[in-house]
């Protein structure tokens, strides 16, 4: 029997980067597409409760060709997961794989995503997730008009990367894999293991005074500098030396501190 792979985003079930995914590993493994009805880039691992939340929406998409079924789910990215993983899929997914999201995962970014919301809610079910991601200009980010992508050198990759974790597995203590594309990929743009950068990788920007009874929302600009970013980071690897970055992420976020500092 071939894996159980659960497909999602943020982006929203009709998003190109949701197909190339699903094309990507359609041939070594089973597929299940389930992903938020409308855009929720940002929603990190949030549990809205709206009026329509929870409904499910059966959708008709053309994978490789062949007409697949996927689900479109009235809900935040992590919600969709639950709701896949409890409802949809008639076996405990193997994997959940997250993307292509349209918008850079870099640094202290990951706690925001939904893309990685999504990963982490697939982690607390005990399953093992990959989020995969390519830069997109911050303006475009919570857009459903998608830019047009080659996406066949990202499949490729995505291929290999997950014929490498069918047989091997995740690396030793790794929860979730945080996959982030260059700009620009071909068959030699270099793959590095990264580590997640502490920094920020955009800003939000001060606004100018304003009428606080009307609504605003913040903009943020792209903000980094390579004299302060880490040469084994995720930052670095994408932004300065163009290449593809794999970011193993843990659930465990404390440190060991001295017992004596309480007292």
């Amino acid at each position: 029997m071939k894996p159980l792979i659960l497909i999602t985003n943020d982006d929203g079930i009709h998003s190109p980067g949701l197909l190339a995914l699903a094309e990507a590993i359609s041939d070594i493994a089973d597929i299940l597409i389930a992903a938020p009805i409308a855009q929720q880039t940002g929603m990190g691992r949030s549990f809205p409760h709206m009026p329509d939340t929870g409904i499910i929406e059966e959708v008709r998409l053309l994978v490789n060709d062949k007409i697949t079924k996927g689900y479109g789910i009235h809900g935040s990215p992590a919600q969709v997961v639950a709701y896949a993983i409890l409802e949809l899929a008639d076996r405990k997914p193997d994997f959940v794989f997250c993307g292509v999201n349209y918008g850079e995962n870099l640094g202290l970014s990951v706690t925001c995503s939904g893309t990685l919301g999504a990963a982490f809610e697939a982690n607390s079910h005990r399953i093992k997730a990959i989020a995969y991601s390519r830069p997109t200009a911050l303006s475009k980010q919570h857009s459903e008009v998608f830019d047009p992508v080659d996406w066949t050198p990202l499949k490729a990759v995505i291929k290999t990367l997950t014929e490498i974790v069918l047989t091997k597995g995740f690396p030793a203590n790794t929860d979730i894999l945080n996959v982030n594309f260059p700009k620009h990929v071909d068959a030699s743009t270099p793959i590095r293991i990264t580590r997640q950068s502490p920094q920020n990788y955009s800003d939000f920007v001060k606004p100018e005074p304003r009428d606080f009874s009307l609504a605003y929302a913040l903009s943020a600009a792209k903000n980094v500098k390579e004299e302060e970013t880490p040469r084994n980071s995720d930052v670095y690897a994408v932004i300065y030396e163009h290449a593809i970055s794999v970011t193993p992420l843990t659930w465990d976020s404390s440190l060991d501190a001295d017992q004596n500092w309480l007292k």
